[in-house]
């Protein structure tokens, strides 16, 4: 379960930033590449990974009759994903037929879920902007998920993007796209973050006022460092 403490620090988080801190442990390959959000007006989204893995669609296998199976994986996923988890499909990277649509992707908010990911395409786009949960995907898609995808097994380990996302790994998006946090480091990029994004907007504010990043950014010049260590201290005291 992730704390509230640990979750507010990922709510105010970049994924650059958190890319930052994963990069700083040689983990490269964890932002799940072209995946946009549907509403980038919502606030981030941070969750933990429940997966659908998909494979391509055999004929025989994928009719619309599949869908009447109460078993049918993705039907059984948007039920069983947990309150405050992401969703997640491995789509194979292929947007030309949907991933999932509007009517399942409500359900999944109202089950109080944290969002939904894929890297193909969701149905319905211009409905879901509407619905207030971040969903990302690559681009809007209309034909069912039946005719190229076939859904197989659930909240097993899946590559998404080209990115490695297993269970319980924590997903976090923001209005450039999605970044996975693997689940055995996820205090410690918390830990990480928080001081990063601090001193970020430390820097913002004195660059916008027309200071250089010459010994500012990164942090290299001892003038610079006394400056922000007074002025954390100053603010650590305010709050």
């Amino acid at each position: 379960m992730l704390s509230n403490h640990i979750k507010e620090i990922y709510l105010k988080a970049s994924v650059a930033t958190i890319c930052t801190a994963l990069f700083k442990r040689g983990l490269k390959n964890q932002f799940i590449q072209d995946l946009y959000p549907i509403n980038s007006n919502l606030p981030n989204m941070v969750g933990f990974a429940y997966t659908v893995r998909y494979i391509p669609a055999r004929e025989d296998l994928n009719t619309l009759e599949v869908f009447k199976n109460p078993k049918h994986p993705q039907r059984v996923a948007i039920e069983e994903c947990p309150k405050d988890y992401v969703l997640i499909f491995d789509s194979r990277k292929d947007p030309r037929a949907a991933s999932a649509g509007a009517i399942l992707i409500t359900r999944l908010m109202v089950k109080g879920c944290a969002g939904v990911v894929t890297d193909g395409g969701f149905r319905d786009s211009d409905e879901i902007k509407n619905i207030p949960i971040p969903a990302y995907h690559k681009r809007p898609s209309s034909p069912t998920n039946l005719t190229l995808h076939q859904a197989v097994d659930i909240n097993v380990p899946i590559a998404c993007g080209d990115v490695a996302v297993w269970p319980g790994d924590l997903l976090v998006g923001d209005k450039e796209g999605v970044v996975t946090v693997p689940a055995n480091i996820i205090e410690e990029i918390a830990n990480e973050v928080s001081p990063m994004t601090i001193y970020e907007d430390y820097v913002i504010h004195k660059v916008r006022n027309g200071s250089a990043i010459k010994g500012l950014y990164p942090l290299t010049d001892e003038n610079e460092k006394k400056t922000y260590e007074k002025w954390l201290k100053n603010n650590s005291e305010e709050n």
